[in-house]
This record gives C-alpha cells, sequence and structure tokens, in this order.
C-alpha cells in the first residue's frame, strides 16, 4: 500500500470509527432517555398503608367498599402494598381524616368533599350540589370533562390527591312527620340535613340541623327534628325511619348525585413504584363503579320491604315547592362562587358542563325513562 493510499484508509478508518462512536453516544443517550421515562418498578419493597373513613366501621356500602378497595390493591400488588382499614373513630374522629391524611400521618382517607367546606368552600362542588349533576354526569365532568385538573389543582395545596372512589345516586327527599303541600310547610320545620342543602331550606325559612347518625332515629321520634335525609331506601330502612315517620319524600334535590372521593398523601403517592400508583387508581375505579351498582341493587329491594312492610306514604315534593327550591339554590350558590377565585373558577365550570350535558341528558336519558323503559 503506498503513502496515498495508506493515508486514504486511515482517514475512511477514523470516520468510521467517529460515526461508530457518535452512534454509539445516541445509542446511549436514546437508551438514558428511555430508561428515564420508563415505568419506576421496585419488586423488593413492600409498603403498609392506612386508611381511614369517615364511615362507621364496615357501614353498609360505603364502609365495605373500604374493605374492598383495601383488599383489591392487595391483589393486585401481589401483596406488595397493604392497606389497613379504619373505621372512623377507630384511629381518629371521621371528619379529621383530610388532616390527618394531608400531613401524612396516615396515607389515605375515603369520605364525601363537602365535608371539607369549611377547609376549602369549592371541595363542595367534587361532592355534590343542590339540582346539581346526577352520577353519569358528575363522573363525565370529573373524568373527561375537566374536572379532575380543578379537583386536583384545589387539593394540591394540602398535599393531596383526591380520586373519584364511589357515588350514592340520587338520594331520596327525607322523612317527614308531616305533608309538605306547599313552601309554607317548610317554615320552621326542624330538619337534618348538612351542606348547601341545609343553606337553601334556611332560605325557605327552615332550620338545618346537624345531628350525628345514631342519633337521628331517637330525635325523630321525639320531635326534636320534624324530619331527615339520610341517604335512600337501603340505609334509610336499616335506620328503621319507616316505623316512625310517615311520609317519605323523593326526590333527593339536595343530593342528585353524590360523588365519594379516595384522598391520598400526594408526597407518599409520587414516592411510590408507578405500578402501585396505577393499581390505586385502578382500585379507585373499580370501587367507583361497585358502590354504585350496589346502591341501585340495595335501593331497588329495599324501597318495596318499606313500602310493604311499614305504614308509609310514598309522595314526590310537589313541582312548585321544588321550583322555589330550585330559585334559592341558585342564589346560593352565586353566594358560594363569589367567595374566592377557586369557587368561582371551579363553579364556572362545574356549571357551564351542567348546561351542556342537561341537553343530552334530556333526549337520551330523560326520554328513555319516561317513554321506552317497561315498567
Amino acid at each position: 500500500m503506498n503513502t496515498h493510499s495508506r493515508r486514504k484508509f486511515l482517514r475512511k478508518s477514523s470516520l468510521a470509527l467517529a460515526a461508530g462512536t457518535g452512534g454509539l453516544a445516541a445509542a446511549c443517550q436514546g437508551a438514558e432517555k428511555e430508561k428515564i421515562s420508563a415505568p419506576y418498578l421496585n419488586f423488593n419493597n413492600s409498603y403498609e398503608w392506612k386508611i381511614t373513613t369517615t364511615w362507621p366501621p364496615n357501614f353498609p356500602v360505603l364502609g365495605e367498599g373500604c374493605n374492598l378497595l383495601a383488599r383489591w390493591i392487595d391483589e393486585m400488588s401481589g401483596g406488595r402494598l397493604k392497606v389497613k382499614v379504619y373505621g372512623g373513630g377507630e384511629l381518629i374522629p371521621p371528619l379529621e381524616s383530610f388532616e390527618a391524611v394531608s400531613n401524612g400521618a396516615i396515607e389515605m382517607g375515603h369520605g364525601g368533599a363537602y365535608y371539607w367546606a369549611g377547609k376549602t368552600p369549592a371541595s363542595q362542588f367534587f361532592s355534590t350540589v343542590p339540582f346539581g349533576m346526577n352520577v353519569n354526569q358528575i363522573n363525565a365532568w370529573i373524568i373527561s370533562g375537566g374536572g379532575r385538573e380543578l379537583w386536583e389543582e384545589l387539593y394540591h395545596q394540602f398535599d393531596l390527591l383526591p380520586i373519584l372512589c364511589g357515588n350514592t345516586g340520587v338520594q331520596m327527599g327525607g322523612w317527614f312527620n308531616r305533608e309538605i303541600n306547599s313552601i309554607q310547610d317548610l317554615q320552621g320545620l326542624k330538619m337534618r340535613m348538612p351542606g348547601l342543602g341545609g343553606k337553601v331550606l334556611a332560605r325557605a325559612g327552615g332550620t338545618a340541623l346537624l345531628v350525628a347518625g345514631g342519633e337521628i332515629y331517637t330525635n325523630l321520634e321525639r320531635g326534636v327534628i320534624d324530619a331527615t335525609e339520610w341517604i335512600g331506601p337501603y340505609h334509610d330502612y336499616l335506620m328503621g325511619f319507616h316505623q316512625i315517620a310517615k311520609y317519605y319524600y323523593y326526590p333527593g334535590w339536595h343530593e342528585p348525585g353524590s360523588a365519594l372521593e379516595l384522598i391520598v398523601n400526594k408526597s407518599k403517592y409520587l414516592s411510590l413504584p408507578s405500578d402501585l400508583q396505577a393499581i390505586i387508581q385502578a382500585a379507585a375505579a373499580r370501587s367507583n363503579s361497585w358502590v354504585m351498582a350496589e346502591f341501585n341493587s340495595k335501593n331497588a329491594t329495599y324501597l318495596d320491604k318499606i313500602i310493604s312492610e311499614g305504614e308509609v306514604s310514598l309522595k314526590s315534593f310537589p313541582d312548585q315547592v321544588l321550583e322555589t327550591l330550585r330559585g334559592y339554590t341558585e342564589e346560593v350558590l352565586a353566594e358560594l362562587a363569589s367567595e374566592n377565585d377557586d369557587c368561582r373558577k371551579i363553579f364556572d365550570s362545574f356549571d357551564k358542563f351542567r348546561k351542556g350535558i342537561a341537553h343530552w341528558s334530556t333526549i337520551s336519558e330523560k326520554n328513555y325513562y319516561e317513554k321506552l323503559m317497561i315498567r
């Protein structure tokens, strides 16, 4: 090989080596990027978490749903994430779970977002609003209509991650010991009713009282209260209200679709391997479906039992009463929306979605129920 050929060969070799080195570097960088973006999996560590609820231990449907949630997480994680369930009062008082999960004393909690109105009034839009959305509609708003992002943004300041985890469906309007024929019949009425519904009742001249679940039966029986709302036929039957109240009213204008939440300490959630994060999300989604199905199944059975076993008159609120309460609700919501930027921003999203989906729901579900469903 002459000098010219040797120089040409070396030059080509150098270029090939440089290209190979560059390709190797690019491949390494690509592998590093792939490594960074790949799921974080760690099968060596196991975790033991606690969840506290706002419900009594093993409370029908709601407490049972928490027990199932913990079991599903255990099963899907292969035992790597175990969750011990504590009913309200077993570990901490029921309404202190928000703060306990926020400060990291407990990893998870289960309840309704309207319980935290004292800490952040805007939370109420993620549970239920009088004359608001039903279960299908609020699921659509939170999952696909921008609600989840607003919810997570609101709870971020508390180091909490909220996850949709159940719904009671449309509740009953309540138990009364006198008929409600006009809006005037609500004046002076003492009724157990929490949340925004209680504020609407007050506008109608009634008095909304907060009564612990274990005291409602006795207070209604003795006339300490004139009426009470609870949940629906299944739970109302278990409470025995059909034995002491004569009138059972519908619909539950105050809670048309009460969404439930799983709150998770966000810092601890983000420290988990990504597959365990996904398992928590999947278990909550399964719980969201199971709780609603269980309520519908049980309520259908127990409404018939209430009517057949008790001397109960099942009655609908008069249209005039409902329309007046709707007007009061609009006033209460307008005031809530004016409280702060969070309330205004979330209300705007909630209200826009509600109005938009109402047309479709009328064309689809309402017409099906009224015209097509076999009775």
